[in-house]
């Protein structure tokens, strides 16, 4: 245990740049799959409420309309809270593991 404190390198690194690499080549393309499958579902609703004849056809579709818009937004603010979250927990991460390897071994 008290090796892994003493090292001159972040021990974490060789698992964490993986991942954090993975989730920044993920992101950008999530994005751009999320707003278009949002669009097109979106645009779909839009259609079966225009074309929507009974007043509890209108009010389903109206509601389903409602909800796909809700939902494709949070997703989206979620992706981007990711995108602009991960430099930050990856920083915070070198400097805890670098305040640890810096404190000396009792």
């Amino acid at each position: 245990m008290y090796q892994i404190l003493f090292l001159e390198t972040n021990p974490f690194a060789r698992v964490i740049s993986p991942i954090v690499d993975l989730l920044n080549m993920v992101v950008n393309p999530a994005l751009l799959l999320v707003g278009a499958l949002g669009a097109i579902y979106c645009i779909l609703l839009g259609v079966k409420l225009a074309k929507a004849e009974e007043p509890q056809d209108r009010d389903k579709a109206k509601n389903s309309l409602k909800n796909a818009i809700i939902g494709f937004v949070l997703i989206f603010v979620l992706i981007l809270a990711l995108r602009i979250a991960l430099p930050a927990m990856s920083d915070w991460l070198n400097t805890q593991t670098a305040a640890i390897s810096a404190t000396p071994a009792p």
